[in-house]
C-alpha cells in the first residue's frame, strides 16, 4: 500500500506549505517553477522539510522526464541507464538524487559531464553542507537553496492534510515531538492508525513505545539514539557510546555524520581539559572520508573509547555562549584604543593602537569592563 506521505503529497505549488522564502510571491524557486526554467540545484535542509515534494513540482512544471535515486544504493550503472534510456520525447530529464552526500568523489565525477551538458537536470537533496560533501566542480554547476523546518502553524496544516482529526492534545504532542519533520508527523499518524481504532494522545504514545518504529535515519529514533551516545560520552561510559555507535552503524548510519558529531563533541564537551581531543576527532573524520565503510568503523571505535575517556571541561563552550549573548545584546561597542589597528599617522594622533598605562586593563568594551566568560580558576 503507498505510504501516507506519498497520497498526500502536493503535486502543485498552490498545495504546497511552508518555505515562504523559496517559493513565495516574487521568490527564487516559485519564479523558476512558473517561467519553466530549467537548472540544476540543490535541496539542503533537515528531514522532513518537502525537498523530494519540491523536486517533483518542478519537474511536472518543465514538463520533464523524472527519475528518483537515493545515493545510499545508486550506482554509476543507474546514472548511465537513465542518460541511455528515455520516455518522455525530448523534454529534461530530470534526476531526482536524495542524500546526494552519499556519492562519493567518483560517483559526483561521474555525474558532472551529464549535468554540464544539459544531459540531465540534477535536483539534489541532502540533510548536510554541500559546501563539505559536494565536490567543487559540480557544486559550482548548481544553486543552493536552503529549507527551513516546519513552524507549529504549517506543521498543523500538513496534519490536517492527512485526514484524521486530531484533538488539541493529540495535536500539540505531535508537533512538539515532530520538531518540523512533516514525514515524522505523518509516519506516526499512519503506524498509530494500523495498531489502533483511533490516533489520540495515548495511541500516539503508545506507537511511539512500540516496536513498530523501527531505527530511521530520518524518524525520532535517530535522534534518540545520536543522543545516547553524545550523552554517553559526556557521562564517561564508553561502553554504553561504543553500544550506540554500532547501533547507528548496524542500522546503516552515515558514518560521516557520526564523525562530525565527534568533532563537534571534542571541543564543547572536553574543551581545555584535553585539548588533543580534538586532534584526534578531526584524524577519525579524515579517516572516515578516506577509507569508508566497512573498515572505518575501527577508526570510529578507537575515537569513541578517546573521548568517552577523556575528562570534560565544557568552560569554552559556556564563555562563547555568553559573549555572543552579550554581541548580539549590545551591538558594535566600541573597540578599546589601544587594541585598534592603527595604518595612518591621523589614527595614532587620535590614540588608535595606544598603549595602555594599566597593563590589567582587560582589553573589554568599557560598557563590558570586568565582564567575565571563563571563571577564576
Amino acid at each position: 500500500m503507498e505510504p501516507l506521505a506519498s497520497r498526500i503529497r502536493p503535486t502543485e505549488l498552490v498545495e504546497y506549505i511552508g518555505q515562504e522564502h523559496l517559493v513565495g510571491e516574487g521568490k527564487p524557486l516559485r519564479l523558476a517553477i512558473e517561467q519553466g526554467h530549467v537548472f540544476s540545484f540543490v535541496l539542503w535542509g533537515t528531514p522532513g522539510t518537502g525537498k523530494t515534494t519540491l523536486a517533483r513540482i518542478y519537474a511536472n512544471a518543465i514538463n520533464a522526464e523524472f527519475h528518483e535515486l537515493s545515493a545510499v544504493s545508486a550506482g554509476k550503472e543507474d546514472i548511465r541507464k537513465i542518460v541511455n534510456t528515455r520516455t518522455l520525447g525530448d523534454g529534461p530529464r530530470v534526476l531526482f538524487l536524495d542524500e546526494i552526500h552519499r556519492f562519493n568523489k567518483a560517483q559526483q565525477d561521474f555525474l558532472l559531464p551529464f549535468v554540464e551538458s544539459g544531459e540531465l537536470v540534477l535536483i539534489g537533496a541532502t540533510t548536510e553542507n554541500p559546501s563539505f560533501e559536494v565536490i567543487p566542480a559540480l557544486l559550482s554547476r548548481l544553486r543552493v537553496f536552503v529549507l527551513e523546518e516546519f513552524n507549529d502553524e504549517q506543521m498543523a496544516a500538513i496534519i490536517d492534510r492527512t485526514g484524521y482529526e486530531l484533538l488539541p492534545d493529540a495535536k500539540t504532542w505531535l508537533i512538539e515531538m515532530a520538531n518540523g519533520d512533516a514525514r515524522q508527523a505523518i509516519t506516526m499518524i499512519e503506524n498509530t492508525s494500523r495498531l489502533y481504532d483511533q490516533v489520540t494522545l495515548e495511541t500516539l504514545k503508545e506507537t511511539l513505545q512500540s516496536k513498530f518504529l523501527r531505527y530511521d535515519k530520518k524518524g525520532e529514533e535517530h535522534y534518540n539514539v545520536i543522543s545516547a551516545f553524545i550523552k554517553s560520552m559526556r557521562a564517561s561510559k564508553p561502553d554504553a557510546a561504543m553500544y550506540y555507535l554500532a547501533r547507528m552503524l548496524e542500522s546503516g548510519e552515515d558514518p560521516k555524520f557520526i564523525a562530525r558529531r565527534m568533532v563537534i563533541f571534542a571541543s564543547e564537551d572536553i574543551g581545555l581539559a584535553q585539548p588533543t581531543a580534538l586532534v584526534v576527532a578531526n584524524a577519525v573524520f579524515q579517516a572516515v572520508t578516506t577509507i569508508g565503510m566497512p573498515e572505518c568503523t575501527h577508526n570510529l571505535a578507537h575515537g569513541v573509547a578517546y573521548l568517552a575517556n577523556a575528562a570534560k571541561d565544557r568552560s569554552s563552550t559556556t564563555a562563547i555562549g555568553e559573549a555572543m549573548t552579550d554581541a548580539k545584546k549590545f551591538g558594535n561597542l566600541p573597540v578599546p584604543m589601544q587594541i585598534r589597528n592603527a595604518p595612518t599617522k591621523l589614527m595614532k594622533d587620535l590614540g588608535y593602537g595606544k598603549k595602555a598605562e594599566d597593563d590589567s586593563e582587560d582589553l573589554l568594551p568599557k560598557k563590558l569592563a570586568g565582564r567575565k566568560y571563563f571563571s577564576d580558576k
